[in-house]
């Protein structure tokens, strides 16, 4: 049968972990005026100023659990099928590649990185969702693709040079950007290949590409659709 990761035995609690889950509903009721992150904090000093050998008392709770997790996870891992471990790798897999790109993103987010810039569309939909007709988010979305494919190219034109300008505010913070994550020592958020200018493009093939853009959103949404 199908075997989820949720099956698999939990790691045991830290000795701080274990001390943070029992002396939280005390420290609650003490303390009703402290927010979750003030709670915390009182928490996590209240176990720095504990004694040496009262924490031991915790971490040897953890040791004993450990042993008995290792013995559940082998047992574990036993009756697992060829097929199930390697589709449990990959559930594992794609759940730390989700958690990493989490931490890349609220790092980026904290660090100041530039928004991206925006479509001559998503520029379209921001000025007019609000106003658009359909009774769900899907559904004005649908609504407005399909205004935005019937406008003529000279009625796209504005927000086709909004969307240009945009890109020249994107490139210019993100010069000031990355020679700061330079000064930091963050080369490594640096964009591997350095951008060249762009050649000029004029409205017939600008209008193409566009035309292009309208259609794979448009499949997005019917596929979202079904």
């Amino acid at each position: 049968r199908a075997m989820s990761s949720a099956e698999r035995p939990k790691r045991p609690l830290s000795a701080y972990f274990r001390f943070v889950k029992e002396k939280q509903p005390a420290f609650r009721q003490q303390n009703p005026e402290l927010n979750s992150l003030e709670l915390v904090r009182k928490l996590a000093g209240a176990w720095r100023e504990l004694p040496a050998a009262q924490k031991q008392v915790y971490e040897e709770a953890r040791k004993t659990d450990w042993q008995k997790y290792e013995e559940q996870l082998a047992a574990y891992k036993a009756q697992l099928t060829p097929a199930q471990a390697a589709a449990l790798k990959e559930e594992r897999r794609k759940r730390l590649a989700k958690r990493r790109s989490f931490r890349i993103k609220r790092e980026l987010t904290v660090l100041g990185k530039p928004k991206r810039p925006r479509s001559g569309f998503n520029i379209f939909v921001s000025e007019n969702f609000q106003q658009s007709k359909g009774l769900s988010p899907t559904a004005k979305m649908k609504q407005l693709f399909e205004t935005w494919q019937n406008l003529s190219i000279s009625q796209k034109q504005p927000y086709l040079q909004l969307a240009q300008d945009d890109k020249v505010r994107y490139e210019n913070e993100m010069k000031s950007w990355e020679a700061k994550m330079v000064e930091l020592g963050r080369e490594d958020l640096i964009r591997s290949r350095v951008s060249r200018p762009r050649k000029k493009i004029d409205t017939a093939q600008e209008g193409s590409k566009a035309s292009l853009r309208e259609s794979l959103a448009k499949l997005k949404l019917k596929k979202s659709e079904e």
